[in-house]
């Protein structure tokens, strides 16, 4: 073909104008600002209930894995989010309230309700007793205000960090998929809904990764994959982050070199849920199969941080677009539910909380729940008026075909459960959150998210369902589901048309977000604040057994040791509820290095275990176990343990400390 001169001019004459227009394009996006943080929210190691199997005997007695929460703050310019996962059992809406305050002391009105979004992981066996609804609190013996400081400091810490962190980066996204770490638990309910097949494998594969970078630098990533955190069971009594937990720590710890006692993490990786509800990690634990619990918190956890990482390497999809959010407060016992998003297309309404009978048994598939059989005596339950309140007609019918076991929404003075709930909308770049407070199951939150994305007029897979945030109010299953009436169904609390109305309701946030419009803020919820009392003795005094002394080591360690051994040393120990050790640890694996004792491991490690046993009324014991990894350097090494008493006369509380002796690995 041939060029004429005038059309070279023409095209050389094109050139600035052409990278004008690209920098102005490049002007228009709104350059970015993030922010990674990680905060320590673990609360007594020792005699406190656990949240999620809601088992009174399931109380901690040590520490496998410390309970972090991850921070994460995005900036365009203009506005401003807040992103938190923390490793709890269910973030609830005190703690939602007690953050919020915190953050308005320290930073005014720059991080509200309305930006600020915090999840959970919902380990199982995490410190219980931080909500201020009565329902969370029956097994834990009442409030605890140990663990309720504990993750509401950390939590603030962690954004914090993420805040004082802050500077100009970038975000891409990346997927993957992962069939291999969940199975479906409720595969009856899930069989009734008429959109099964959008699920083939009954799981809900999709693994989402968010890159941050700062200067080019990789510093954090949040994966987002539907997985329940029960790989630990209901008779683990040490605290314990589970498998998503131990997804985070592989990545921080192992491949990133984080020391988390070190100053500030050079990267950090939140793993959060989305919609787990019927998601279990348990694919082998039947009776005869071997594999223990730790072996399935560790391979589910290896699993997903592989696809992570798969997903993090390949995320080259640039995030654009600025932060954008809408929050609002609904009373979800009360929508009148629009007929578009009914399945007879007739209006409904939603009603007032209750549980069913077959939410006592628990989900067979993870373990019991809510033990509240006749015969069993709680002071907390009778202290609330115990659980005979009358169950009206209407609310019978109003629950059907849920046989109704506790009205908790009518329970007096106050209910067992919120019912005025937020509900969020978060907005980065292309992904939108739909931040729900309530464990959704997949076809439920698939059905959110294509009601959200055909409001916003975007892909379906840019919206994801956001469980576990801002509050807890149990289940949310499909219509069909619930009519099923598995241990999901009967978690529903607001009814058989409860998923109806968050579609109705979030649809709503969306069309907001889409047109730019504000939103009501809605009913404020209860702030219950001192209302409710805990039953869980605490700590009198401790003492030493006769001819010792505390940090006295009781059972010492050998001389030495081969790779892939164990080391355990016990010591005469005071009870952890005197000083929770948070950002610190109860134990040391020191090491000799250059003639100086070093750290090398602690009580944030996967390879150690710290054991709490009371031995006497007032006395106590601390075992440390380390699991010598394969790849340790070989050397001299010690254990030491650090704790605290409290004095049987003054009740002042002195710290105590404890040393092995001298041992080799080779």
């Amino acid at each position: 073909m041939r060029v004429s001169r005038r059309t070279v001019l023409a095209g050389a004459a094109a050139l600035p104008f052409a990278a004008a227009l690209a920098r102005t394009a490049e002007a228009a996006e709104p350059a970015l600002k993030v922010g990674v943080g990680i905060g320590d929210v673990t609360g007594p190691a020792a005699e406190n209930g656990m949240m999620g199997y809601s088992m009174p005997q399931q109380q901690t007695a040590g520490i496998h894995l410390r309970t972090r929460a991850r921070a994460y703050v995005v900036d365009d310019g203009s506005k401003r989010i807040v992103f938190v996962t923390a490793e709890l059992g269910a973030l609830f809406q005190s703690v939602h309230q007690g953050v919020l305050r915190e953050l308005a002391q320290k930073y005014g009105d720059r991080y509200t309700e309305q930006n600020v979004l915090l999840n959970a992981t919902h380990t199982h066996s995490a410190c219980g007793g931080d909500s201020h609804y009565a329902a969370y609190d029956l097994s834990i013996l009442g409030f605890q205000q140990q663990t309720y400081d504990a993750v509401v400091a950390g939590i603030v810490d962690a954004i914090s960090r993420a805040h004082d962190d802050l500077k100009p980066g970038d975000l891409t996204l990346g997927r993957t998929e992962l069939t291999e770490a969940s199975a479906n638990r409720s595969r009856v309910a899930f069989e009734r809904n008429p959109d099964k097949d959008h699920f083939p494998l009954s799981i809900d594969p999709a693994v989402t990764v968010l890159r941050f970078r700062q200067g080019g630098r990789d510093v954090g990533a949040i994966t987002w994959f539907a997985t329940h955190g029960t790989s630990m069971s209901n008779g683990n009594h040490l605290i314990s982050s589970d498998n998503k937990g131990y997804a985070a720590y592989t990545w921080e710890h192992d491949h990133a070199g984080v020391r988390y006692l070190d100053g500030p993490p050079g990267f950090v990786a939140a793993f959060a849920q989305t919609n787990s509800g019927d998601m279990t990690p348990n694919l082998n634990l039947k009776p005869g199969t071997p594999e223990t619990e730790f072996e399935n918190t560790r391979r589910i956890g290896e699993l997903q941080f592989q696809a992570a990482k798969r997903a993090f390497d390949a995320a080259a999809e640039p995030v654009t677009g600025g932060v954008d959010h809408r929050l609002t407060y609904v009373d979800m016992s009360a929508v009148d539910v629009d007929a578009r998003f009914t399945p007879d297309g007739r209006p409904h309404r939603t009603c007032t909380a209750a549980i069913g009978v077959s939410m006592l048994a628990g989900s067979t598939e993870d373990g019991p729940g809510l033990p509240l059989p006749e015969g069993v005596k709680n002071p907390f339950i009778d202290w609330l008026g115990g659980i005979d309140a009358p169950i009206p007609q209407a609310l019978a019918d109003a629950q059907a075909p849920k046989v109704v076991a506790v009205p908790f929404g009518a329970m007096k003075p106050y209910p067992w459960a919120p019912e005025v709930l937020p509900l969020q909308l978060v907005r980065i770049g292309q992904l939108h959150l739909v931040a729900g407070p309530a464990e959704y199951t997949i076809v439920a939150g698939l059905r959110i998210r294509q009601t959200v994305a055909a409001a916003l007029g975007v892909p379906l897979e840019n919206v994801l369902m956001q469980g576990y945030s801002n509050a807890y109010s149990q289940y949310v299953t499909t219509p069909e589901e619930y009519d099923s009436q598995q241990y999901e169904g009967a978690s529903t609390l607001f009814g058989r048309y409860t998923l109806p109305a968050y579609q109705q309701e979030f649809g709503k946030l969306a069309a907001a977000m889409k047109s730019g419009a504000s939103v009501p803020h809605g009913p404020v919820p209860r702030d219950l604040r001192g209302k409710l009392v805990n039953f869980q003795p605490g700590v009198v005094f401790d003492s030493a057994p006769l001819l010792k002394s505390f940090g006295d080591v009781v059972t010492d360690a050998k001389g030495s040791y081969r790779r892939g051994e164990q080391v355990s040393v016990a010591f005469v120990t005071g009870h952890p509820k005197n000083d929770l050790r948070r950002d610190g640890t109860f134990l040391e694996i020191q090491r000799l290095v250059d003639g100086r004792w070093t750290r090398h491991a602690d009580d944030g490690d996967w390879a150690t275990k710290f054991h709490w046993t009371r031995t006497f009324v007032s006395e106590s014991r601390a075992e440390v176990t380390w699991d010598i990894p394969a790849n340790t350097p070989v050397g001299q090494y010690r254990v030491v343990h650090f704790g605290a008493w409290k004095h049987g006369l003054t009740g002042a509380i002195a710290q105590l400390s404890g040393t092995s002796r001298a041992f080799v690995v080779s």
